[in-house]
């Protein structure tokens, strides 16, 4: 198998699965026990705790445990509208995770106000519509700190110190960028910042919300007192360890992310100059190191992802397969790509396990899949221009 989905999900560590597995055999019982059986357990989850708060120079009190990135990202949104009642209006993004998209139309329909920034044709933020669209009934916003689609980087401690200056709360989705860029809390200023285990090497089914001390919050989850009465449920420690030992691996080698930008710009570049009618979607410097988002004209994406799949090459695409129709990436729309390129764009994610060979195999059979599949019907789709905005 030649993996090139890694921003879908990673591969568990073999170092994640080594720190895990004492707490599937020895050390499995309740956290909040009070008995010394369950010393060990919660000397895992503190430990934890303090790693993952290392990842982005956070305290070890500013880390909420979650089930999943989902469930952080819902939770910032929901503690920071309880704040003040009267506050009625959101900003996020048209390019935002489907997490964030699918609770704005909710609060929608609850009768709140969500305002969806466009973004522009290589997928930046215009800071200045920010600061313009801000209210004095804003009660959150919320930006992701890179794209999952293209890699995009927002600029966050940007867009933070705007709300900061507006008395707003800000909250982003750091799920795909930790791991990847430094992560600085205490410089950037966000409230809130979301993280998933999965794409770090490590567990499915962990997530965790850092909320800034001092930040009044209240939980999502409602029950017992687990996580000092911030998320009820208990605990899953043993994705929780492997959390924190992929977070603690993340710090310790950072030269990896420098590997991945070289093989993913060799790929990228390789693409790009021997297959004619391709483009990259997105801005090429500000994204993250393992992403590439392109877009080969008169291909079918769907069709192309069949013919990798069968080679054993996995990568991905933006668009949503439902009931016999393809609709295009809303990401991609937003950018203002057309239907018919966006319905073309292939995301390939590089990670710690990619190698050369897996780019050589990618590259010795994509050329003739391109071909073969423009000698093909072109694909046909909905109109040909897409809206700029979600």
């Amino acid at each position: 198998m030649h993996y090139l989905d890694n921003n879908a999900t990673t591969q568990v560590a073999p170092e994640v699965l080594e720190a895990m597995l004492p707490f599937y055999r020895e050390h499995w019982g309740n956290a909040s026990s009070a008995h010394a059986f369950c010393r060990p357990v919660k000397e895992g989850l503190h430990n934890a705790r303090n790693q993952i708060a290392g990842l982005i120079n956070a305290q070890p009190e500013e880390i909420v445990f979650t089930g999943c990135g989902t469930e952080s990202n819902n939770t910032a949104i929901h503690s920071a509208l309880q704040r003040d009642p009267s506050r009625k209006h959101i900003i996020t993004t048209s390019v935002e995770h489907s997490a964030n998209i699918k609770q704005g139309q909710f609060l929608q329909r609850l009768g709140y106000d969500v305002t969806y920034l466009p973004v522009e044709e290589d997928g930046s933020i215009d800071m200045c519509m920010l600061s313009e669209t801000i209210r004095p009934d804003t009660a959150l916003v919320s930006a992701m700190w890179a794209n999952n689609e293209t890699g995009v980087i927002f600029p966050i401690e940007e867009l933070a110190a705007i709300c900061r200056s507006k008395g707003v709360s800000f909250h982003t989705d750091a799920i795909q960028a930790a791991g990847k860029v430094p992560i600085d809390v205490q410089s950037v200023g966000v409230d809130y910042l979301s993280l998933s285990a999965h794409k770090i090497y490590a567990p499915k089914g962990v997530g965790a919300l850092y909320v800034k001390k001092g930040i009044p919050f209240t939980p999502y989850l409602l029950g017992g007192s687990q996580e000092s009465g911030r998320r009820a449920g208990t605990e899953n420690i043993a994705g929780i360890v492997g959390f924190g030992r992929a977070a603690l691996m993340a710090l310790e080698d950072r030269s990896r992310n420098e590997n991945l930008r070289e093989l993913r710009d060799q790929m990228e570049n390789s693409i790009l100059s021997q297959i004619p009618q391709t483009s990259r979607n997105g801005c090429k410097s500000q994204r993250l190191p393992n992403t590439s988002n392109i877009a080969f004209d008169r291909v079918e994406g769907e069709a192309m992802l069949l013919k990798l799949d069968r080679l054993g090459i996995s990568a991905s695409s933006g668009s949503a397969c439902t009931t016999g129709s393809v609709r295009p990436s809303h990401v991609l729309t937003a950018m203002g790509v057309p239907n018919r390129r966006a319905l073309a764009s292939i995301r390939f994610s590089l990670g710690l396990y990619s190698s050369e060979k897996d780019i050589q195999y990618l590259l010795k059979h994509l050329p003739r899949i391109v071909a073969e599949l423009r000698g093909q019907t072109p694909l046909q789709t909905a109109p040909e221009k897409a809206g700029r905005n979600h």
